[in-house]
Parts: C-alpha cells; structure tokens; sequence
C-alpha cells in the first residue's frame, strides 16, 4: 500500500489495525502513509497500555526500513519504556544503511540506560561489524573482553563477527586464534576466515585454509565461499583456478554471486575463453547477469576481440536501462576500443551523464593504441581543462599515445610535468613509455641515457622496449648491452631472444643468429607457437600454427595457397630473413599462412 501526502486512506480505528498498517510500511514512498499511521497510534494508545511498546518497536522497525532513520531515533529517544530490542533495531538499520559511528555512539548509550537495555547476543555482533568497518581496533577489543565476561564469544553469530572485526582491523592471527578455538565452525565461520586472510593480504593463507575447507566436505561451501575467495585469486595457480572451479561445479543451487566470482577469477587471471564460455553458460541456464556480471566478463570480449557478443550486451545493457553507471559505461568503452571500434566507444563516452578520470582515460587511451596520438592529446588537455587532475594510469595512457603518434616533445612535457605540477612519482610503466618514444623515434642513444639515469632498477620492460627500438632501428651495440640485461633479468623469456636474432639477422651476422638458437635450444627454451582467436557464433575458437585439425583443412590450405599466391602477385615480399629466422625452415611458410588461415577457417565454419 502506497499513499500520497494528500490522498492518505481512512485510517483504522484500532491500534491492533492500525499496527497492522505500520507493517506495510516498508519504502520512503510509504513514509506519508507511515507519519499518519503514527500520528493515530498517538491517539488511541496511552503510555500505560501493553502495546505501545511492542508499537515502539514497530515504528522503529518501518522508519528504519523508509529511510527515515531521524525518526526512528526520534521515537526511540521518546519512549519510556526503551529495551534491549529497540536499541538493536535502530543499531540494524544504523549498521545497514554504513553509519558505523552513529551506531557505536548508540551502542555506547545502551549500558547507561539501565539492565533493561544491556546489549545481548544480537547487539554485539552488530557492534562489531561497526567496529570492523570504522577500523576501530580499540574499541572492537573492548567489546570483546566484555563478550568473554559474559561468555557469549560461543555465539557463532559474535564469533563470526569477531574474526571480521579482527582481520578487517589488520590483526588475522588473532583472528585465526579465535577460528581455531570454535568446537563447531560453520560455513560461514570458514568463509569469515577465508575473507579476513584474502583482505589482509595473505593470499597464500586463505588458500590453504580453502582447501583445508574442501577437503573436509561438510559443511559445504556456498556463495559466500567463493566470494570470500575471489581477493585471494589474483595471479593464481591454475591448479587453484581449477580447484575453485570444481567447487563451483559441485553447488546444487548457484547464486548469481557464485557466477560473479567464478567470472572474475577467470577474468582476473586472462582465461578470457573461459570467462566468455562461462558466460554463455549462464545464458543457457536463464541466469540473468547484472551490472557487476556485464561489467566483468566485457573485458575478456575485449581481449578475444569477440565483437558480436560486446554488442549484444551491450544492447541488453540498453534494454535493461543499466545505465548510467560508470563501471559498465567504461567497461563498453574499454570492449569498443580492444575489438578497433573507435566510433562506438567514443559515442559509449559521449553519451556518459558522468565521466571519472578512469572514463577519460580509457577513451585516450583507446585513442593512442590505435595510432590517433593528436586526438589522445587533445582529450588529455579537454579533461585537464575541466578540472579533472590526470592520475599515474591517465599518464600512462597520454605517454604511450605520444609514443605511437611519434609526439617526442609533447611526451616529454607532459612527462616533465607529471613530477613538477602534479606532484606523481613516475613509476616503471611510466619510464617504459618514455623509453619506447624516444625509440621509436629514432632516438636510441637518448633512450639508453633515460635508462641510466633513472631514479629506480629498470626492469624487463623497459629493457624491451630499447630492445625492440633497436631491432627496428638496426642499433646492434646497445641492442647487446639491452639483451644481457634482459637475459640476467627474466632468462627463459622466449621474445627477447628473438628480438636478438633478428638484430643479428637484419645484420647479416648468421652464426650469431644460429648461437642464439643453440642458445635456446641449450636452455631448454621453446619459441611458443602464434596462436588466433575467432569467434564464431556462440563460440570462440583458438586456431595454432600448423593447425591442420579442421575437418575441412584440405579444402581451407587449397584456398589458402591462391590467396598467398595473389599476394606475391600485387607485389608484397615478407622480411623472412628478419621475422622468421627463429621458426624452423619447414614451417616457414606455415607462419606466413597463419594470419590468412585463420580467416579461411571462419569462412568455412
């Protein structure tokens, strides 16, 4: 039942039905309807009649839940008759609706007021979790040692709140103390745990105690499992990956937040396939993803470049009205840009009713990697001009557009003024772009001398990109001193050995071409082979070289051998010398084949 201001129902004539009224009560637009309900309990029951403070409670309860949490705590303050109940309802709704300090302000109000509002069992975990969300070790350790005193710490409900309350404030081995000292932990005590581990850091901890927990079958995990899980999950082991996967595949009943982290973890780690694949799965089974879902698994199209399952959700985000939100709004502009749709993802950013930092800066970004340097510049300077102060990833994305577009001087003052007007300490990447404009401008002895002079230990990356600026620009003394920097730093990196046999190749110098092979071959180190994404339909597709797997792979090489032949005929000659010298002799033209090939396939899927 809803109500306007000025067209409230005739309201009841006793307080029971009238009670019944404030139990409907439920949203802010029921809180007209609510105040007259009120304002008639006021009339019909006295202070002395037995249910005027079960009434209490009840307005408490639907001020509470119509977001008017003043009135609620305007009726709390009247009553004479306050109790333990009424103070835990108001302290639910403080805690729900994140006003943690409020909250402990009325906990600490509770004790004063006489044994019949002492906090219970139900009170103290709510206090905790307020504790734990203000960061408020002090205090959190307070009502711990009363929980003790009163030995309510056997409660699972203070215990699981206790453990939160401990690793959220940055103490998990006290935490663990207590998980370790419960005789019957539940599921959520695991998960309680698993959390706290993965919030603090300690990845390694919280997957350990997983798998201790998988291993034990009962209870068993649920959706909470997997998303206390999911911070622990970056960079993981694919044995880990598999294991939480197994897990998911075990759950009878899957909650749309089980999809969500199963998808993140995949997305987290570049199984982008996968991501995708589990995605369709979920469409299969009528799972209706949500923004968090849409906005985790665009990235993976991007990455596959699977165009036509971006856009079509994208037209169920236009469907569904997602939007305006900024998570799946830069989401699609990130999508657009991986799968080379530049109108769509400037449209995407056009349209946006806000834009943060991360939304300009996916859009220059989007720009610079596909070669539109002057435009990445000018939407710099646009943000810039609108009061936005460009962060650490939005210099990142303006230096490497300098960088494609070949703007030397303009990448190094906004380089320069990264550290004098903004104040940022560059950091590795953006020391890579610098060195990756000056090499591909030609400027390979400015590169090196960046090098040398900075601040902090360059790594592979930077590195690689002076090595790679002298394979192009034939530099064979600095590209040396780069390789042995790179091979003391990452050793079995297949791609910087390459990159120095095709300097020697592009120099004639045939038996240093063959010494780093041998090279390899004495590392135990393999070039892995090229690989290609195709979506096809519902499905994406991964094609190797020398795939002849295809049922139709005659057919396909027969059409593939006239295409290359037409394309010797317009007169394109590869760089084999250059660009193939590490592939054997065999598979030459095998690789050539691969781009084409791949095309071919889809044609005839």
């Amino acid at each position: 039942m809803s109500a306007s201001r000025g067209h409230l129902p005739h309201l009841p004539a006793t307080g029971d039905a009238v009670l019944r009224l404030v139990d409907t009560c439920r949203s802010p637009g029921h809180l007209p309807l609510l105040r007259a309900a009120h304002a008639r309990l006021l009339q019909l029951l006295q202070p002395s009649d037995p249910f005027a403070a079960p009434a209490r409670v009840k307005l408490i309860q639907a001020y509470a839940a119509c977001a008017a949490l003043p009135a609620a705590r305007a009726v709390l303050d009247s009553s004479p008759d306050r109790c333990t109940v009424s103070f835990n309802v108001l302290l639910r709704a403080l805690t729900a609706a994140s006003l943690h300090r409020d909250a402990l302000h009325l906990f600490a109000s509770m004790r004063p007021q006489g044994p019949a509002c002492f906090p219970d069992h139900y009170t103290y975990p709510l206090a905790l979790k307020s504790c734990a969300a203000s960061n408020d070790l002090l205090l959190g350790l307070q009502i711990h040692s009363a929980v003790a005193k009163l030995r309510l710490d056997a409660n699972r409900y203070v215990a699981h709140s206790a453990i939160s309350m401990y690793t959220r404030c940055g103490h998990p081995n006290d935490a663990y103390r207590m998980f370790d000292e419960m005789q019957h932990r539940d599921v959520v005590s695991w998960n309680a745990m698993i959390s706290g581990y993965a919030r603090a850091g300690l990845h390694d901890r919280a997957m350990e105690l997983f798998r201790e927990f998988v291993a034990l079958q009962c209870p068993s995990p649920d959706a909470g499992t997997m998303a206390s899980i999911l911070p622990a999950m970056a960079n993981a082991k694919a044995e880990d990956i598999a294991l939480v996967r197994t897990v998911f595949n075990a759950m009878q009943f899957k909650e749309l937040i089980s999809w969500n982290a199963m998808l993140a973890i995949y997305a987290n780690n570049e199984y982008h396939v996968k991501a995708v694949e589990l995605f369709m799965e979920m469409e299969k089974e009528d799972i209706e993803p949500d923004s968090v879902t849409l906005a985790t698994v665009l990235p993976p199209c991007g990455e596959l470049s699977a165009f036509s399952l971006g856009k079509r959700i994208h037209e169920f985000i236009k469907r569904k009205k997602l939007c305006p939100n900024l998570l799946l709004e830069n989401a699609l502009m990130d999508m657009y840009s991986s799968c080379g749709c530049l109108k769509e993802a400037r449209e995407v950013f056009d349209s946006m009713s806000t834009r943060d930092v991360i939304s300009w800066t996916s859009m220059i970004s989007a720009y610079g990697k596909h070669g539109h340097g002057r435009e990445a510049v000018d939407l710099f300077e646009k943000m810039r001009g609108q009061g936005l102060e460009p962060d650490s990833i939005a210099f990142v994305a303006v230096l490497a557009a300098c960088s494609h577009a070949g703007l030397l001087d303009v990448g190094k003052r906004y380089f320069d003024c990264m550290t004098s007007r903004y104040h940022i300490t560059p950091k590795a990447e953006h020391y890579t772009c610098m060195v990756d404009l000056f090499g591909r401008a030609g400027c390979i002895n400015e590169a090196h001398d960046f090098i040398i002079k900075m601040p902090i230990q360059p790594n592979e990356r930077v590195w690689g990109s002076l090595l790679g600026a002298c394979r192009i620009h034939s530099n064979m003394d600095i590209g040396l001193m780069a390789a042995d920097n790179l091979f003391r730093l990452v050793p079995e990196q297949t791609g910087y050995y390459v990159l120095l046999s095709n300097i020697y190749a592009r120099a004639g110098r045939w038996e240093d071409v063959t010494s780093v092979r041998n090279l390899m071959a004495s590392k135990g180190i393999k070039k892995l082979p090229g690989a290609s994404i195709v979506e096809l339909g519902d499905r994406v597709h991964t094609f190797l070289v020398g795939d002849r797997s295809h049922p139709q792979s005659e057919m396909i090489y027969q059409k593939l051998d006239e295409l290359l032949d037409r394309i010797r005929g317009i007169g394109y000659i590869p760089e084999k010398e250059i660009t193939l010298h590490d592939v054997e002799e065999e598979d030459k033209e095998g690789h050539l084949q691969f781009t084409v090939r791949n095309w071919l396939l889809h044609s005839f899927s």
